[in-house]
């Protein structure tokens, strides 16, 4: 008879899936905030440099090695996609579009990850077919609503970030990569630094003044949406099988739109109401059977620890 798990354990597993939860669906309404006082490009570039210097920093005090310059070089290409062009097409795009339909809008990203995965040799079962052909069902539905038909601009930007943090999630783990949280910090600083330098030149200029909201919105996004989400989202990696930990992709779009129109008066229609279930049932297609499989084929202890990983 196994022996259960002990009460802190239970306790910090709860802790993290409630951090990633709520900290990573409540980022859009803060970059929504943070857009109104900051430069979109340069919120993102503050956070990412700001956040990636303290956890780099961090880890090479506790040891960890420095990466080699193939890794650099590596990570940096993964952080462009997903941070660069990623977030920073969100961020853009949250100057006219409501924070819940962007996070719906970028809930499709587990539906492209499985399309780009045939480009490195990954056969879709017919379950991942069938949630991405849902998915852009899904995706159609939500430009018929009216947030983004109001935002033809944002509407693209949105595509835009799905499809480039898809590729590089796909393409990332066939790069040579640090391991642990230093990819992370790797990633962070040099798309940091590249939205530093593509700021000014789509013309985005410091503001004069900087009310305390927009402060907020960038301390939160650093501290909570970069380290502590990144923080939590490891440990369920380490502690949890991977479908489990990556369940927040189902969770996030409905605290999205949930604080989007409690706490900013955003305003959802029905038909991106539908399409939000739309969406999380096609990511739920492709999930479930990981855990399925998980469940069957992956020994006990295996699974519980994310694969050995």
């Amino acid at each position: 008879m196994t022996a259960s798990p002990p009460v802190i354990s239970r306790l910090r597993l709860t802790c993290a899936f409630v951090a990633l939860y709520l900290i990573w669906g409540s980022t859009y309404l803060a970059i929504r905030i943070g857009v109104e006082s900051w430069p979109p490009l340069l919120l993102a570039s503050l956070r990412f440099l700001v956040a990636g210097s303290v956890l780099y920093a961090a880890l090479r005090l506790t040891g960890t090695h420095a990466p080699t310059a193939r890794q650099w070089r590596d990570a940096g290409v993964v952080g462009v996609l997903l941070l660069t062009v990623g977030n920073g097409a969100v961020s853009v795009a949250e100057k006219t579009v409501a924070s819940g339909v962007a996070a719906l809008a970028v809930a499709t990203v587990p539906l492209f990850t499985a399309a780009f995965a045939r480009l490195f040799g990954h056969r879709n079962t017919r379950w991942e077919w069938a949630g991405i052909v849902l998915g852009l069902l899904g995706m159609g539905l939500l430009n018929l609503g009216a947030n983004l038909q109001a935002s033809p601009q944002g509407a693209a930007l949105l595509l835009l970030a799905s499809v480039s943090w898809s590729f590089g999630s796909v393409w990332g783990k066939h790069l040579d990569l640090p391991s642990g949280g230093m990819a992370s910090a790797v990633e962070m600083l040099v798309a940091g630094a590249v939205l530093a330098g593509v700021s000014p030149l789509l013309g985005e200029v410091l503001p004069a003044h900087i009310p305390a909201t927009g402060w907020w919105a960038l301390l939160y996004l650093v501290a909570f949406g970069s380290l502590m989400g990144f923080t939590a989202y490891v440990f369920l990696l380490k502690h949890t099988r991977p479908a489990a930990a990556t369940s927040y992709a189902y969770v996030n779009p409905v605290v999205a739109v949930w604080l989007g129109v409690v706490f900013a008066g955003e305003q959802v229609g029905q038909v991106e109401i539908v399409a939000m279930g739309v969406i999380i049932g096609a990511v739920v297609l492709i999930g479930l059977p990981q855990w399925w499989r998980r469940g069957r084929d992956v020994p006990a202890k295996t699974a519980a620890t994310g694969g050995g990983r």
